[in-house]
């Protein structure tokens, strides 16, 4: 596969740069709109309020112009008064006026004042709590999973660990567009806007502290790139990528992928099965959707298995995993099961029950 010069991958990422920023999961909330809505409404009550006060006791106020204080003047004091600019020529002579003003019309101002600079004062403490949510987030994220692009691949990768498991809060998606930054925190994950193909926006996903990184971007070039980066910044991180075409596995194999998964080859597999026998192909198919009909899972060996073979236990064990190795159920040179295996099984998924410590999906699934 022919990668694209510096000088293209440098347009690509001009083109799909946005504003390197983290969001986080928010709790729901009332839209900003129906907020600025509901204080204008208390604003206008109060304004309300006030100018029906002036009114009542129009008797005791005196107007420079006419000598008389009607309904509409009576909402332009409130007005001036309210906004605390105060042209005096509406002013209060009475001794019951002027002890309203004390008593009724100046918490009214303050009221107004508080209402209008509650907004601010809210979009100031938002940013703080924001601020706060994130420093938190940051020092405590640790052993988490990052994955590189929300796509169909991404979406099916997450849904499948996180069947096993793992919590939403240790998931992070990185991915170019704020809308699907803004889909991966509506089902609650944090999210990291930017080129995944830049170490300063894995960093912001802290990819250095991830336990596994799941590449599925759109590209084939842009996996080879995001893997070299991320295996920079990680050396000990288990990287899983997938790819389109089976001629690019090598070369994201050299740049640091523990496991490559070609999407079009294993549908083409899957079609070419499901031609050959129709039940077979819904057997694999099966087998790939985590949590319906039949799973396939890697568990540990229990003590009361050691000594045995594979096809004695209770489940139906297709692999052996020893070391680093991988072995079929009917490899001899398995022998009996030892305590330090892992077994890769096929069982009934069992929709709502608890998923034991220590079970994880193959890679590919």
């Amino acid at each position: 596969m022919k990668l694209p010069g510096h000088d293209a991958i440098a347009r690509q990422a001009d083109e799909h740069l946005v504003t390197h920023r983290v969001k986080l999961p928010r709790e729901v909330v009332e839209r900003p709109i129906r907020q600025v809505a509901k204080r204008l409404v208390m604003a206008l009550l109060v304004l309300v309020a006030t100018a029906l006060v002036v009114y009542a006791g129009r008797d005791g106020y005196h107007d420079n112009s006419d000598d008389s204080v009607d309904l509409l003047d009576a909402f332009y004091y409130a007005t001036v008064t309210l906004s605390t600019t105060g042209y005096g020529d509406i002013t209060p002579v009475s001794d019951s006026a002027r002890l309203i003003n004390i008593f009724v019309i100046t918490p009214l101002r303050v009221l107004f004042l508080i209402i209008l600079v509650g907004t601010t004062l809210e979009v100031l403490t938002e940013r703080t709590r924001e601020e706060w949510r994130l420093n938190r987030w940051r020092s405590t994220l640790r052993d988490h999973t990052v994955v590189i692009g929300f796509g169909t691949k991404g979406r099916s990768a997450i849904r499948t660990v996180c069947a096993t498991g793992l919590r939403k809060e240790q998931v992070v998606v990185v991915d170019p567009g704020s809308k699907v930054i803004d889909a991966a925190t509506a089902e609650g994950y944090a999210g990291v806007i930017g080129d995944a193909t830049r170490s300063d926006v894995l960093k912001r996903a802290e990819v250095d502290k991830a336990r596994q990184i799941i590449v599925a971007p759109q590209r084939d070039d842009t996996a080879v790139l995001v893997t070299l980066t991320a295996r920079q910044l990680n050396r000990s991180a288990k990287i899983v990528a997938a790819v389109r075409e089976e001629e690019n596995v090598p070369l994201l194999k050299q740049s640091g992928a523990d496991a490559v998964i070609t999407s079009s080859g294993a549908a083409g597999r899957l079609l070419g099965l499901s031609v050959l026998s129709p039940a077979a192909g819904m057997v694999m198919e099966d087998l790939i959707q985590q949590g319906s009909g039949l799973d396939i899972v890697e568990r540990p060996v229990v003590r009361a298995e050691v000594g045995l073979k594979p096809r004695e236990t209770d489940d139906l064990v297709v692999s052996v995993v020893r070391g680093h190795r991988v072995l079929g159920y009917d490899d001899p040179s398995i022998g009996t099961l030892q305590l330090t295996d892992r077994l890769i099984t096929i069982v009934r998924a069992s929709p709502g029950a608890q998923v034991t410590p220590g079970i994880r999906p193959l890679p590919g699934h």
